[in-house]
């Protein structure tokens, strides 16, 4: 039967196909600053938002691969960005994406963020609409915030552009928040970061006693280089029930109430697939690439490296440790680490335990670390594998090179 659902829904593409353009644009409307045509890139930059940044996702269906090689169902986002309005929804069709696509910012943009729900073509009796909920951001007005208790939700056929002044740094997530358990589960969760004010400095800026150069990055504003570092991973840690996505795909109400997760992922995938550097093949009942986001970590010998860990998890907390190098925690739940009158509180771990809804920002500094393969894994044991299959799951490695 599930095969068989699979083809039928399939088969409604052709067919969507043959709508009329005009049709298919009437509900795509994306608002940007400077954007002329519609595709949510600034052609002429607004004087008024010199700091605007545009993006535009569509919110489906799809499919993605585990590493033992079983294909879920899957709710997801896909980067429209750039497409036109009367393309937009076929190239949104079964494109969900595992994780979102990650959003990166600078604080003091303003992001106008077009949200089009292009509707589930293998449940097309969904009409469920969609969010998206910038977890732990201070947001100036709740009808941007994306709970459906305060705030507008994006019926399927239409868009809606959500605005946000981004004022704070550090590492952030975002997911559907309508029926939140279910499209979590389901695969509705992103990176999301924002880099300081502090990387723009004037080249040669004294920090108190640190002299910043131009290139440098940082946590936050930390005043005094503390939280520098070279190169940045974002690390999102999260698991499905592949029961309760084969339940959704079917037609069958999903067992909330027996949420029991067997493939724990980073970044949407399992270990081998994790240290996969390139895009996972195409979904073999779609054609769609929805996994896009490698969790390859290299990082050159000497080189401190910016670990941004956060958990999108429904149903449980993870513990996640490295093998010989330790981490310096910086931020948690995008807050610097530094008690009340600045002094600061970071600490040095080899594991890190989060929940859902949480973020850590840690620092590993390779400088005297010798080369090699380390290992950054779950030591929930039994989350070390893919499902049945055992040597996978919650795993990657860091390269020193």
């Amino acid at each position: 039967m599930n095969r068989m659902l699979r083809t039928a829904a399939l088969m409604l593409v052709p067919a969507l196909a043959l709508l009329p353009s005009a049709s298919a644009s009437a509900s795509v409307f994306v608002q940007c600053p400077g954007d002329t045509d519609g595709d949510a890139i600034i052609d002429h930059p607004d004087p008024d938002h010199p700091h605007a940044k545009c993006m535009h996702l569509a919110a489906g269906d799809g499919y993605a691969w585990m590493a033992d090689g079983s294909e879920l169902y899957v709710f997801g986002f896909h980067d429209v960005t750039g497409v036109p309005p009367e393309h937009v929804m076929m190239a949104g069709m079964l494109a969900g994406q595992v994780p979102a696509p990650t959003i990166t910012l600078d604080e003091g943009d303003e992001l106008y963020l077009t949200v089009t729900n292009v509707g589930m073509v293998v449940r097309s009796d969904l009409n469920d609409p969609h969010t998206v909920h910038f977890h732990g951001f201070p947001n100036a007005a709740s009808v941007f915030d994306g709970v459906p208790d305060a705030s507008l939700a994006v019926n399927m056929m239409s868009s809606y552009t959500y605005y946000y002044h981004v004022v704070v740094p550090g590492t952030f997530m975002y997911h559907c928040h309508v029926e939140a358990t279910e499209h979590m589960q389901m695969g509705m969760l992103g990176n999301l970061y924002v880099r300081p004010r502090q990387n723009r400095l004037p080249d040669g800026t004294d920090l108190n006693g640190f002299t910043h150069h131009t290139g440098n990055k940082y946590v936050f504003n930390d005043g005094d280089g503390s939280t520098r570092y070279d190169v940045e991973f974002p690390i999102q840690l999260g698991s499905f029930d592949a029961y309760f996505h084969v339940m959704d795909e079917t037609f069958q109400p999903p067992p909330f109430a027996a949420l029991h997760d067997d493939y724990a992922l980073i970044n949407g995938r399992g270990y081998p697939d994790t240290v996969n550097p390139n895009p996972l093949p195409p979904s073999a009942t779609t054609g769609r690439v929805s996994q896009q986001t490698s969790s390859l970590i290299t990082v050159d010998q000497g080189q401190r490296l910016l670990l941004r860990i956060s958990n999108l998890n429904v149903t449980r907390f993870y513990t996640v440790r490295t093998s010989g190098l330790p981490l310096l925690v910086v931020g948690i739940d995008a807050k610097p680490l530094r008690g009340p009158t600045g002094v600061t509180e970071y600490y040095t771990t080899h594991s890190l335990t989060t929940g859902g809804g949480q973020a850590i920002d840690a620092i590993i500094d390779t400088t005297g670390v010798p080369k090699g393969t380390y290992f950054l894994y779950t030591s929930n044991l039994n989350y070390l594998s893919n499902s049945q299959e055992d040597f996978g799951g919650m795993m990657t490695e860091i390269i020193v090179q």
